[in-house]
């Protein structure tokens, strides 16, 4: 038996360290009766008295733990991917962010991509790919096939990644445990991502809630000569996962005054955890953590669509932390760091990172005023100087008995760093360095703003079409009418917070749920979808091609639909695509409220027919991992609305409206589709109800088409 298992040095080590293997963090060092209570009145905690036994006594069980799991660190030594012990600013990125891909041009923007976050934040370290959720699952296309349906394929996203590298930013593409619902790729999800990875020169993996990648994908990398930095969602499950998951990522816990260790940090000091907080608006809590235990961050803006800014303040706390991070990465990820360093103040936490010829000791001030005075009290050695590798300023210590103490400023809820060389050592550019530090940090951050702002949205603009008084043969006449609109989006993530979902143009900002009293002029309405019959005419008529082919009609041999599929509601149909149709025909595609006034008419109802589901008025749902056809358009008589407009629900979806921001463009669409593949609620999610709708990411046609997805026209009444 261990030492720390046979004689722990008191019960409140005893209680810590049984606890220990659970959580991303490490109990807080207490010091005071009523623990483990240590939550409550942390104002009364004395850090400083408490941190030596805490560090005795996790120093003891950091070796047993890691004797328990038999840890090898030998992958954090592979000279080709120590690269993730400098990983500190990693962002998530949406592919079909406006400044990464100008879908006017037709091309890819990595220079403008990271020029703006170079601009706002002091730019990135490496990049994730996001191009699966959350659009998978509109369709049979599973997570690997959506990476060949970029702008380009493979070739472009190989050329994506080489610009990425140019600048040197590393890259990263996802990979998903819980897509088993839509077409089997034919391999492990190890050899497919690995050998994506490779086909493309990617520099690493993150695992989509995954605890811990398993060795599985380690081991295909190195089988298929192409190493990988593997980044789990969160704390592995199994700390012997440590061992080749060399980053994570993840949430932190709510913000309390006492910092917290992060035990992978611990546990392995060159283990790179990026803390993520997608949806927050103010990220000092997040930035004290990092800081105070030396690891990185998640610049996390665009979720998924929803763009969710760092404000001023934020983004100028982040640059001024990951300057000071890349200039001395190596002490970051010292073997004899520490947590809980001597601090004079109340509130204040440090840490110390030592090396060889110099001393890093990061510090924050969790309180809510100014310091000034004597922060950080250190063990002092012959010869040594000291610096305010915060500020830039050289400082004077005050000595008495082997210690030295350390006077400089910090904001209310700032940051400090100091640096200690030693006798004879030099820093290559150290005051160079300093000079940097004082002109970054010469604007107070608490002068900054910290006002949150979301992103104002516009909807495109839809032409009017030549009036007629008559229905169109194929159409029916929708009359002027109040209707009472009102809809939500049925976004899995967002919550119902200001900036999510759309903006109509009553509206002042986005918003999931909407309520509007409208009188909709008259207007007619394609009793069914477009069939493939009716767009092989449009294509006869005008030989119509568009310029990204790709996926275009791709159900269709030679040019023409599958015999018997005419009366099928067209699919792989990109919204420019319908566009086009539209316009030749003399129409347009439905605004989003005339969709659903046609399908609902004035009572509000939930299903076209009533307000009770009927499965006999739609296609029976194909759970399958593989696309069937649709339905004809007109083979559910029963789903007509009262106005008798048909095939609305439960067919393929339908394209209606489109909206942009600055980084994003989004489509509402409407109907859902038979399509529910199953194994996971991360899928595009339905909405038959007609009081609900669908947002689906825009990037490309060649992406955007999808085999369940169709559209109606609609022509403005005289």
């Amino acid at each position: 038996m261990s030492k720390t298992s046979r004689a722990p040095s008191s019960r409140l080590a005893e209680f810590q360290l049984s606890h220990a293997r659970n959580g991303p963090h490490l109990p807080l060092p207490v010091s005071m009766p009523g623990w483990p209570f240590q939550t409550i009145g942390q104002w009364k905690q004395d850090v400083n008295a408490a941190a030596p036994a805490w560090l005795r006594d996790f120093r003891e069980w950091r070796h047993e733990h890691l004797i328990r799991i038999g840890y090898s660190g030998a992958n954090y030594e592979r000279k080709d991917l120590k690269w993730s012990q400098r990983n500190f600013v990693h962002a998530q990125m949406m592919v079909e962010d406006r400044y990464f891909y100008d879908p006017v041009k037709r091309r890819y923007t990595v220079d403008r991509y990271l020029d703006d976050l170079n601009r706002r934040y002091g730019g990135i370290d490496s990049v994730l790919l996001w191009y699966v959720y959350p659009n998978i699952g509109i369709d049979d296309r599973n997570q690997f096939e959506l990476a060949n349906d970029l702008p380009g394929g493979l070739k472009g996203l190989k050329r994506v990644v080489a610009d990425f590298h140019r600048r040197g930013v590393k890259v990263f593409i996802p990979t998903m445990a819980w897509d088993n619902g839509t077409r089997s790729s034919g391999l492990s999800d190890w050899e497919a991502v690995v050998r994506l990875a490779k086909a493309i020169g990617a520099d690493g993996v993150n695992g989509d809630t995954y605890s811990g990648v398993p060795r599985a994908f380690f081991d295909a990398a190195l089988k298929q000569k192409h190493p990988l930095v593997f980044e789990p969602e969160a704390v592995p499950l199994s700390d012997e996962a440590l061992a080749w998951n060399l980053q994570s990522w993840g949430k932190l816990l709510p913000d309390q005054v006492v910092l917290p260790v992060s035990k992978l940090k611990w546990l392995e000091p060159r283990h790179m955890t990026n803390t993520e907080n997608r949806w927050g608006r103010d990220r000092t809590n997040d930035f004290h953590y990092i800081f105070f235990n030396g690891t990185g961050y998640n610049s996390w803006e665009n979720i998924w669509g929803v763009w969710n800014q760092f404000t001023p303040r934020d983004a100028a706390a982040l640059r001024r932390i990951s300057h000071l991070y890349r200039r001395f990465p190596d002490l970051l990820v010292s073997p004899g760091w520490e947590p809980y360093a001597h601090t004079c103040q109340h509130n204040v936490f440090a840490s110390m990172f030592p090396g060889k010829t110099a001393t890093l000791w990061t510090v924050v001030n969790r309180n809510e005023y100014e310091l000034a005075g004597p922060q950080l009290r250190v063990a002092h050695q012959d010869g040594r100087t000291y610096c305010d590798a915060w500020s830039g300023a050289v400082l004077k210590p005050a000595l008495k008995d082997g210690f030295a103490t350390l006077a400089f400023p910090l904001e209310c809820r700032g940051f400090g760093a100091v640096l200690a060389v030693e006798r004879g050592a030099k820093i290559k550019n150290l005051s160079a360095f300093l000079r940097e530090r004082r002109s970054l940090t010469r604007t107070p951050l608490q002068s900054l703003s910290a006002e949150w702002r979301f992103l104002p949205q516009q909807m495109a603009p839809v032409k009017a079409t030549r009036r007629v008084a008559k229905a169109p043969r194929g159409m029916v006449t929708i009359p002027a009418g109040d209707f009472e609109f009102r809809v939500t989006g049925i976004e899995i993530e967002g919550f119902t917070w200001v900036g999510h979902d759309v903006q109509y143009p009553w509206e002042n900002s986005p918003r999931r749920s909407h309520l509007r009293q409208l009188r909709p002029p008259a207007y007619h309405i394609d009793r069914f979808p477009v069939t493939n019959a009716q767009f092989k005419e449009f294509i006869d008529a005008t030989g119509y091609q568009p310029a990204d082919d790709h996926n275009f009609l791709r159900h269709w041999k030679r040019g023409a639909p599958p015999r018997g599929s005419e009366k099928k509601p067209v699919t792989w149909v990109a919204i420019e695509d319908a566009r086009a149709y539209a316009a030749w025909a003399g129409k347009r595609l439905p605004h989003e409220w005339e969709w659903q006034y046609a399908a609902q008419g004035t009572d509000g109802r939930l299903f076209p027919w009533g307000n009770e589901w009927n499965a006999a008025n739609v296609p029976t749902p194909n759970r399958g991992r593989t696309l069937l056809p649709p339905a004809n358009v007109d083979a559910h008589p029963g789903g007509a609305s009262p106005f008798g407009v048909m095939d609305l629900v439960g067919n393929v979806w339908q394209w209606t409206d489109e909206f942009r921001d600055e980084h994003t463009r989004a489509a509402v669409l409407r109907g859902g589709s038979a399509y529910q593949p199953q194994t996971s609620h991360w899928y595009f999610p339905q909405a038959y109800q007609l009081d609900q709708h669908g947002k689906y990411l825009l990037m490309a046609p060649g992406k955007d088409r999808s085999g369940m997805l169709g559209f109606r026209c609609v022509a403005d009444a005289g």
